[in-house]
């Protein structure tokens, strides 16, 4: 979308904005190795919500100083993601809820196995925000009657984890704006006010972006994964683990082909553990091995032009969906 003047604009006021406190309706995804304090408080003082994401921290100690660190770099809201993984050595999800609570931190985010009803247990009585991320309309609407306050609704586009069932952003969304009551944001494949104003359009409170925040001057890796994101297009990912009913949306390098290759050929997961564990991929984003490792990012890349800060980033895509509904669509009116 061409550059326009930003001057004036104006905030969009959503169940979102008015619920979290925020400026604008922009959520930035929890995200392994990511979300810490320098991309959080960044979001957040862009007008938007910024996540630290626990499970980035070692251990519940340290998130607890990571919290205080974010909070000393911003007075506005921000949250913290929680994400309850399928895995043999679980990390201590009760003593990062607790660290959480004990912080004061009012905003969660919530992803992954049943599991992380506990989470829920322990923090709702502590007047704790839920935004729990979904990739099936009845997913979402258990999560509803089980007592969470947001939905964020994860399309097939997104990075990470997209589900078993395939359902575009386009369909998933309105399906589940169609049945859900309390507020919800639209999640994978948002980048720009083109993505917000669309998300708005389809029932959605706003948006929740992960792989675009990665792509900006204030993101904690390598210029090499932001350079090579601006390079990929929409088709620059790829599906792994789909045999292993585990499918996760990473970027498309030498190691996610040698994945893919390995599943065709049936192999079982030991074959490929070794290559796609979280610490290779947490030493490419160091050092700038794009091929070191697995890494997350969605099909957005297909709409990403440059790394701004997020204050530019929020701002643009704030004017350009105010833009939008103003002068383009209102246009359109006989």
């Amino acid at each position: 979308m061409p550059n326009t003047v930003r001057r004036g604009t104006m905030a969009i006021k959503t169940r979102i904005t008015e619920m979290l406190g925020i400026d604008h309706p922009v959520v930035q995804g929890g995200m392994q190795w990511v979300g810490v304090a320098e991309m959080a408080s960044a979001v957040s003082n862009a007008g938007g919500l910024g996540i630290l994401t626990g499970l980035t921290q070692p251990d519940a100690k340290a998130l607890a100083a990571e919290i205080e660190r974010c909070r000393s770099m911003t007075d506005k809201p921000f949250g913290v993601n929680m994400t309850v993984f399928p895995t043999i050595n679980a990390p201590d999800y009760k003593a990062y809820a607790q660290a959480i609570i004990d912080s004061g931190v009012k905003i969660v985010e919530t992803a992954g196995t049943p599991a992380v009803r506990e989470l829920w247990e322990m923090m709702k009585p502590h007047g704790i925000l839920i935004l729990h991320k979904c990739t099936a309309v009845r997913h979402a609407l258990s999560a509803e009657r089980n007592g969470v306050d947001v939905i964020s609704i994860d399309g097939f586009e997104c990075a990470g984890h997209p589900g078993e069932d395939d359902i575009p952003g386009l369909i998933l969304i309105p399906a589940a704006a169609d049945k859900v009551k309390i507020p919800m944001l639209a999640s994978g494949g948002f980048g720009d006010g083109r993505g917000l104003a669309a998300a708005l359009a389809l029932g959605a409170d706003g948006i929740n972006m992960g792989t675009r925040f990665t792509a900006t001057v204030e993101a904690p890796i390598h210029q090499a994964f932001k350079d090579a994101m601006v390079e990929g297009d929409e088709r620059a990912t790829d599906l792994i683990f789909r045999s292993y009913r585990n499918t996760a949306r990473v970027a498309k390098n030498e190691i996610s082909q040698a994945v893919v290759a390995a599943e065709r050929e049936g192999k079982p997961f030991e074959e490929v553990a070794g290559l796609v564990k979280g610490v290779r991929g947490r030493e490419g984003l160091q050092t700038g091995d794009t091929n070191h490792g697995i890494w997350s990012a969605g099909m957005i890349q297909g709409l990403i032009h440059d790394i701004p800060t997020c204050h530019e980033l929020v701002t643009r895509i704030v004017a350009d969906a105010e833009a939008i509904i103003r002068q383009r669509l209102n246009g359109m009116l006989a």
